[in-house]
């Protein structure tokens, strides 16, 4: 690997080109949040359009979270042998392909066809997550390396905000329903054309990423930093021994799956006569108004399109639940934040579980406010202390995040059995787990003593 200094001259010899380098690379994050999220209305769209139940829904996270699974360490090894700019061209391209497998999807009109389709768009996102992360950390001086990271991480923050919103009035513009006719030649007609509205919008993101990937391509022998050809083996005992990494990696598994479970049901959750029901029609036609007036025409939007765009409300309390933390974190033990805000989002849930109408609604979304500091905490922490095999930690904490193709599953199940709503008992004691945790953490567990390594 490149040594610091240079890393740090190869940089700062860019100039003007590194910022746009910069601006390339933060909107990187935007986009792989922006896409990441439009799974929960796609979620809600794909369960009406083939009947499916909740558990058979909740294939399209396993189909897409089980691709982090399996590309994470392979991610690696290219990102070593090609190098950053050429990495971020792949996964661009492989994320392009993955949005553009949506036409054949529609054009079979299977569901399987679609959970292939995201999981080749899992791969290229995994692919940038690998490259972009160090890459905008080196791409300047050392000393300003988190601010260009916070800055990042911002963005992807704002794409998973504004990204169930757009997917909302995009992907539910015709509601939930499953398809009708007055028999099976018409139901299955109208499947067709539900599902080839539905591949619109990837398709044009397709075309956006393949425009990024060529800005990147046309600067593939710009001098820059290099990147790592070493391989990681996160798999060796000394690695897998520690306590604090282990049940970090356990943390990051439940925290992951617990989030998007809750995300990936908030579409219909909402949309229950028990919840919100109808009453999102009041909320829809107060902000048509709102767009008649600005824009002087006419707009109007269904329960589903409503209840959709809600969902950027739980995505954005956590945007603004970092910013909040940062300041907390600085001053508190991370591990009893950790706690308190993991036993607050499992408060939350129950209390949402048992309620209705506003209550019921309103809580559940603020589950999204506990879970901001949670995975950057878990991750810190569970990296503490490990010095030369940080990047193998990492790794495993990396492959953890498959937790969002498991729990989510686990999720919809139960949602079968005993109603959505009940179902939320499966995220509150995945964060009772992640209490404990924090608990332990902030006890010391597996921490260095005397200035001997850790246990």
């Amino acid at each position: 690997m490149a040594s610091t200094a240079t890393q740090n001259g190869a940089c700062a010899g860019g100039g003007g080109r590194n910022y746009a380098m910069v601006g390339l690379v933060v909107l990187l994050f935007f986009a792989w949040g922006f896409v990441t999220v439009l799974n929960d209305p796609l979620i809600a769209k794909l369960k009406g359009l083939f009947q499916l139940s909740y558990a058979e829904a909740m294939l399209t996270q396993f189909a897409f979270f089980l691709g982090y699974f399996i590309f994470s360490i392979p991610a690696g090894i290219v990102l070593g042998r090609l190098g950053y700019m050429r990495s971020i061209v792949l996964g661009l391209v492989v994320m392009a392909v993955g949005c553009l497998l949506f036409a054949p999807a529609a054009m079979s009109g299977v569901y399987p066809g679609f959970l292939i389709a995201l999981f080749f768009v899992a791969a290229g996102i995994t692919m940038l997550q690998v490259a972009a992360n160090p890459y905008i950390a080196v791409l300047g001086p050392s000393a300003t390396s988190s601010s260009r990271l916070t800055l990042a991480q911002a963005f992807n923050s704002l794409g998973t905000f504004i990204g169930p919103f757009i997917g909302a009035l995009f992907l539910l513009q015709s509601g939930v329903e499953a398809p009708k006719g007055a028999n099976a030649a018409a139901r299955a007609a109208a499947r067709s054309a539900e599902v080839h509205l539905v591949q619109r919008p990837f398709l044009v993101i397709a075309g956006l990423l393949l425009v990024f990937a060529a800005l990147f391509w046309l600067q593939r022998k710009s001098p820059g930093p290099d990147a790592n050809p070493g391989g990681a083996n996160p798999f060796r005992r000394s690695v897998v021994c520690r306590p604090r990494l282990m049940l970090g990696v356990v943390s990051i598994f439940l925290y992951v799956g617990a989030e998007v479970s809750i995300g990936s049901g908030l579409t219909n959750y909402l949309m229950q006569p028990s919840v919100l029901g109808h009453r999102t029609q009041a909320i829809g036609q107060n902000f048509a108004g709102l767009l008649s007036w600005l824009f002087d025409g006419r707009y109007s939007f269904n329960v589903a399109q409503v209840a959709g765009a809600m969902v950027s409300i739980y995505w954005g309390l956590a945007m603004v639940g970092r910013f909040i933390g940062s300041a907390v974190l600085a001053k508190v033990s991370p591990g009893m934040v950790l706690c308190f805000n993991a036993v607050a989002a499992m408060v939350l849930a129950l209390i949402s579980a048992n309620a209705s109408g506003i209550t019921a609604a309103a809580t559940v979304l603020a589950v999204g406010l506990a879970n901001s500091i949670m995975f950057p905490t878990i991750f810190t922490l569970a990296l503490e202390d490990l010095g030369d095999e940080t990047p193998n930690g990492s790794a495993l904490l990396c492959m953890a995040i498959v937790g969002g193709a498991i729990v989510p599953v686990i999720y919809g199940a139960t949602a079968d059995r005993i109603g959505l709503g009940h179902a939320l008992i499966v995220p509150a004691c995945c964060y009772l787990m992640i209490a404990a945790y924090g608990i332990l953490a902030a006890r010391g567990l597996g921490a260095a003593r005397d200035g001997s390594p850790p246990a």
